[in-house]
């Protein structure tokens, strides 16, 4: 179950959160930079995601391609969501979070993506923030993703767990 972050870890978290939403399109850019990360630091999770293996991480057909960028977007949707029910929905948020990890493990989602997953959201923060992503906050999203990733994980393994 998420446990409740203490109100340091959570306003670094939102704050920092609050900074990327004002770029425009930012659901797009940090998303893009999030997945190109993710497709070099783990290149078998390009296949999960309907792209070929071998395509090129930097290349345009990735990177343009409206697949690529529907799932950018998404996926900071999700996580923007996520963010908000940090704090007085915090149960609402752990059913969800079971929820999506049964649903990743139906995918091909292994465990060993989690800890890539979100490292390439830590670069992508970087990327969008610069020198705005200070130590503090890098620490308080290392905090956050945790708890939020453990309880993907608790679902995949209860999804694993109940088609045997």
């Amino acid at each position: 179950m998420v446990h409740e972050l203490d109100y340091t870890t959570t306003a670094l978290v939102l704050d920092s959160w609050e900074m990327c939403r004002r770029r425009k399109d930012y659901e797009v850019e940090v998303g893009s930079i999030l997945y190109r990360n993710l497709f070099k630091n783990s290149p078998k999770t390009k296949v999960l995601f309907g792209f070929p293996f071998d395509i090129d991480t930097d290349s345009d057909e990735l990177l343009l391609s409206k697949r690529f960028r529907m799932h950018a977007a998404y996926m900071i949707e999700m996580l923007d969501t996520a963010l908000n029910m940090l704090g007085p929905d915090l149960e609402l948020l752990t059913e969800i979070l079971y929820d999506l990890g049964a649903k990743h493990a139906r995918y091909g989602c292994e465990e060993c993506m989690y800890p890539v997953m979100g490292e390439s959201l830590l670069t992508a923060l970087k990327e969008t923030l610069k020198d705005g992503f200070t130590n503090e906050m890098r620490c308080a999203w290392i905090e956050m993703y945790r708890e939020l990733s453990e309880d993907m994980i608790q679902g995949q393994r209860r999804e694993k767990y109940t088609e045997v």
